[in-house]
């Protein structure tokens, strides 16, 4: 007959059971908050191999990690992710915009950042759920030419550029994915039925239609437009390229929450499966670090997001601007958007 254990064996074997199962949970929470990278990373980006790959490459030498990246269009990248699910091959999703990030977090795809890198970038920069933070900032703006605008003419807000006096000479691009993360923008503060009417009174009042920012601003500099709506950073990127003393045309920014005053991101954020990847996490690290800042800051004029770099000379600082509050994820209605505006007659 088997002998019973006595109390002893059965106290020692509980405290090692116990022993054992504090080693496995302390051994798992450990490797959930940190676990070695393997020394390689994919990114899908959504912004362009011309502007990410010197960085990638300053990245790759200092920190010795391979960085495998797949580029493409912010959107397509972000669908990509969308069918692939858990099983994407991806670690970080580097975005143009907001709305492609929102609509990845909304599916909960991302994993939650460390709060010391979400407390690098402001709260309105940065997703509300913490799975994603801007890299850099994109201003919406009014380019003016001033032989045929004064100042003391610009509109005050958005809305002023479908009155009579300004017919046939606004210029704007609505398959661009920044006037329609603008237009969505509107949509999320003035709501749909405004939206619909500012769009609609734009053709009424023929409303000049142009294929990129780019074309605009050089309609504007060489007076053959007005006004037209922009992204801020194009108008550095001609100073760059001509000379400050040749451009003609200026920026207005427009003030007190307008939707015209939209401030965009681009961003980034790590797979959920990727979220203990110190190599991930040290990728978006380095984005945010102020070599990455500087680098989007001279090579793209767009507003770096943390303290460590100053904007391009002659740009307002951002916590200057007033952009509409919303929340940068809601920018990921974008199909809504884009069947408004084709709605409209703006575009096919």
């Amino acid at each position: 007959m088997p002998q019973k254990p006595s109390s002893q064996s059965i106290a020692r074997f509980s405290s090692a059971c116990l022993a054992l199962t504090l080693t496995i949970v302390l051994t798992g929470c450990s490797s959930n908050e940190s676990t070695a990278g393997d020394g390689e990373i994919t990114v899908y980006s959504g912004r362009s191999e011309e502007l990410v790959e010197p960085l990638v490459e300053k990245f790759e030498r200092e920190s010795g990690t391979k960085v495998n990246v797949r580029y493409g269009e912010t959107a397509a990248m972000a669908s990509q992710l969308l069918e692939e699910g858990d099983k994407t091959k991806a670690d970080v999703f580097l975005a143009q915009d907001a709305g492609a990030l929102g609509a990845v977090a909304k599916e909960g795809l991302f994993s939650r950042l460390p709060d010391e890198l979400l407390r690098q970038v402001p709260r309105q920069y940065r997703g509300s759920s913490g799975t994603w933070v801007g890299v850099t900032g994109r201003a919406r703006v009014i380019a003016f030419n001033p032989e045929t605008v004064p100042e003391s003419k610009l509109p005050d807000d958005i809305f002023e550029i479908t009155e009579p006096q300004w017919k046939g000479r606004v210029g704007i691009a609505p398959t661009n994915a920044s006037f329609q993360s603008f237009v969505t923008a509107m949509r999320l503060t003035e709501g749909d039925e405004r939206t619909e009417k500012f769009l609609t009174d734009l053709r009424a009042n023929d409303v000049q239609i142009r294929e990129r920012n780019g074309v605009i601003l050089d309609d504007v500099d060489a007076g053959r437009l007005d006004l037209g709506l922009i992204n801020h950073y194009y108008w550095y990127e001609k100073q760059a390229e001509i000379g400050e003393d040749k451009v003609n045309a200026k920026l207005h920014f427009l003030r007190n929450g307008d939707p015209g005053a939209l401030v965009n991101v681009s961003g980034v954020g790590v797979l959920e499966q990727s979220g203990s990847d110190s190599d991930a996490r040290d990728f978006v690290s380095y984005l945010l670090s102020e070599e990455g800042q500087r680098y989007f800051a001279e090579q793209t004029y767009e507003y770096p997001l943390t303290d460590d770099v100053s904007p391009a000379d002659g740009l307002p600082r951002i916590d200057e601007l007033s952009p509409p509050d919303i929340d940068l994820d809601d920018l990921d209605s974008l199909q809504q958007t884009i069947a408004m505006i084709r709605d409209s007659g703006l575009t096919n």
